[in-house]
């Protein structure tokens, strides 16, 4: 169950890309407050270069909405991010599943929370780094 506010954020998050970060105005109050595991970014123009510089680093990143939910001025988004970087898996996509909790204020996002496994995202991924984790998670699993 979602709404147009919602419904607004999905359809732009589903086409946004570095050359259209000019949408981002259409969704966020000026004063965004932005956060995921890894980033703290606060107004519009810090989110802005926040993407532009996410962006510039990948080879591709799209998200997959597999479910909102909207409830008074809160929206709850369920997705998977594709992404691939260069520095990463060798390039190859990765998956990684997470979900966002937005607060409106009108028709904007003033605050935007992303939860997701830093580890899946990132540190998993990276050469020795990555080693030593799965190492870490095989001896937790015995």
């Amino acid at each position: 169950m979602s709404n147009h506010r919602t419904d607004k954020f999905i359809a732009t998050y589903q086409k946004l890309n570095k050359e259209n970060l000019h949408l981002l105005s259409d969704i966020y109050a000026t004063e965004i407050h932005f956060s995921d595991p890894l980033h703290e970014v606060d107004g519009l123009a810090d989110l802005h270069q926040y993407f532009a510089k996410l962006y510039s680093n990948v080879i591709e990143c799209r998200f997959d909405i597999s479910d909102a939910v909207s409830v008074d001025d809160n929206a709850f988004v369920y997705w998977t991010m594709y992404y691939r970087h260069p520095k990463l898996s060798n390039g190859q996509q990765i998956a990684v599943a997470g979900h966002s909790k937005l607060t409106f204020t009108g028709d904007k996002i003033s605050l935007h929370k992303d939860y997701f496994d830093a580890g899946a995202l990132l540190y998993r991924h990276i050469p020795i780094l990555g080693s030593i984790i799965k190492y870490i998670d095989n001896k937790a699993a015995e």
